[in-house]
């Protein structure tokens, strides 16, 4: 393998990566990625490894003994101190993400995102080694936007509702609305992770991704995630697809979303990995802003897509309208818009750039997802 350069033209030298949570959605691409395209060694921490187990096995495989599954619950589990010393980078994806979680059980939420990543945090910042920590687009909240007046014509500024790392506030609902249990213990420990940086030097990079989707979702509750509650809004509308059921759009679809494709994202955590002077101690926005629409939007672009891949008719009604009470439960409540500001990461790590089409991604996904 020829010398891989970094974003200033030094030679980047092989690495050991320990990765919590690699046998996700996320992991699984970005351990695929390190594997065909670096020299670069992974400690692959998880309690499953379906979504990996063709990186595993055979020895034959042209990166054998440069990736090692390591079955851990990091709850409890001694030996997560001992992977993380032995490797010069952490990277941790390892959280409870599916919003119908949020409300129904919220304490496993906030202790997932929180309690369970202190030990994580506290062996880097000990140990002298960087961590890239997987936050979430959620820890903004509701933008200002959201609070004017329907038909004020500051809804149409971008300064109300962009959404920017260094500026834009974190906006919650009330206590009660137990949904943002998880943007809150996120935004906790992003705080976490910068006091460390700012007392005891730690090396961090905080990602906030933006509705990240492709091959290996979670899709199916029972068979490719958990076997209760509702999966995430792509998901959920693939299942429904998958098992010819209308669309269920949460209090019309008017939510709006931008998505980007998971291969277009895992280019800029390599950035982000072989760069570290480039990208210590910033927090980035990964998203696509030209990929935006309402979920309503979404629920006709996919059954159109998936129309085209699967040959089967379209239903009759393809979609219906629910509440949100109805769908999640009490408690539920949601941010309006997620449009993330790329200035930040096109600064630092000005290389990237998103190009996979809404379209594009949702027919790479579903011809996958109809196989």
């Amino acid at each position: 393998m020829a010398a891989r350069m970094d974003l200033d033209g030094r030679p980047i030298k092989p690495m050991t990566i320990c990765m919590i949570g690699a046998g996700g959605f996320i992991g699984s691409h970005l351990c695929e990625k390190l594997m065909a395209e670096t020299p670069h060694k992974v400690l692959a921490l998880d309690v499953y490894n379906d979504k990996i187990k063709h990186l595993l096995e055979p020895d034959s495989l042209p990166w054998a003994g440069r990736i090692e599954f390591h079955r851990i619950n990091i709850k409890h589990d001694s030996r997560l101190e001992g992977l993380i010393k032995m490797a010069d980078l952490t990277i941790n994806l390892a959280a409870i993400c599916t919003p119908a979680d949020y409300n129904t059980r919220p304490l496993d939420t906030i202790y997932s995102n929180f309690i369970d990543a202190l030990p994580v945090v506290k062996y880097c910042s000990e140990n002298n080694k960087r961590l890239i920590h997987f936050s979430t687009c959620e820890v903004y909240g509701k933008t200002i936007g959201s609070f004017l007046p329907k038909d004020s014509p500051l809804r149409k500024d971008p300064a109300y509702y962009v959404l920017k790392e260094d500026t834009s506030p974190c906006i919650f609902g009330s206590i009660e609305k137990q949904r943002w249990s998880y943007a809150c213990a996120k935004q906790l420990i992003e705080r976490l992770i910068y006091a460390e940086g700012a007392e005891n030097g730690l090396d961090f990079t905080i990602v906030r991704p933006f509705n990240w989707i492709g091959p290996r979702m979670d899709f199916i509750p029972g068979i490719d995630g958990p076997s209760e509650g509702v999966p995430r809004v792509l998901a959920c509308f693939s299942n429904n697809l998958l098992r010819r059921e209308p669309l269920k759009l949460v209090d019309g679809g008017q939510s709006q979303r931008t998505f980007v494709y998971i291969k277009d994202a895992i280019e800029a955590v390599l950035l982000m990995i072989e760069n570290p002077d480039r990208a210590n101690g910033h927090i980035f926005n990964v998203g696509n802003p030209n990929n935006e629409v309402t979920v309503r939007q979404l629920a006709e672009m996919m059954t159109q897509v998936y129309t085209k891949v699967s040959g089967e008719p379209m239903l009759q009604s393809p979609s219906i309208d629910v509440s949100s009470k109805e769908f999640y439960g009490e408690g539920y409540d949601d941010s309006d818009k997620r449009i993330p500001d790329m200035t930040i990461i096109n600064k630092q790590l000005g290389s990237w750039n998103p190009k996979t089409s809404l379209w594009d991604l949702l027919e790479s996904t579903l011809t996958y997802q109809h196989r």
